[in-house]
């Protein structure tokens, strides 16, 4: 049953993956605008930057929660982003003002799920269990060719629909695609 929930899942979102264009109404984006604390952004020297609180001050203020992806400094400006699952969020922090303009984007429920489809923003853990869905689905597939060889009235037929099955990706491919 873990398997099934594991190919269910990743044939759903192969489908919204396949017709993203029909779900891209879903797309939400909200401004916000607000002010820092110069003392952490306006410093002649970049190292000297609060980076960590300017990253957590953004979060608790503007109810960020995903893990900050990048953070640039350059002589005018501070760019910090924060990425997860079917979200975005960059701030643009002017250094002379400490004033910044922040803006969130949500891809709705099928832009979370296409991105955990895909791995992106998901972090280390969701990495892992990627990993381990593919091994588990690797295993079962296998198993099930291993179990073909021991049912006599099924091999040949059994072989056959797979070598079929190989030979239309194939064909799909080369038509298609190439």
């Amino acid at each position: 049953m873990i398997s099934f929930a594991i190919v269910f899942f990743f044939a759903v979102t192969g489908l919204t993956l396949n017709h993203a264009d029909k779900f891209a109404n879903q797309l939400h984006s909200v401004q916000e605008k607000g002010k820092l604390n110069l003392d952490w952004v306006n410093n002649t020297d970049t190292l000297k930057i609060a980076k960590l609180e300017i990253v957590e001050w953004l979060r608790k203020n503007n109810s960020i929660k995903a893990a900050m992806s990048d953070l640039r400094i350059d002589d005018s400006e501070i760019g910090v982003s924060f990425k997860g699952p079917g979200y975005a969020a960059d701030a643009f922090i002017n250094r002379q003002t400490g004033e910044y303009d922040l803006t969130k984007t949500s891809a709705g429920f099928v832009g979370i799920i296409n991105d955990l489809h895909k791995g992106r923003d998901t972090g280390v853990g969701w990495s892992v269990f990627i990993d381990i869905s593919a091994i588990l689905l690797t295993l079962v597939s296998l198993s099930g060719m291993f179990l073909l060889f021991f049912i006599k009235r099924k091999r040949v037929s059994g072989l056959i629909v797979a070598a079929c099955g190989l030979l239309l990706a194939y064909l799909v491919y080369m038509i298609w695609i190439k």
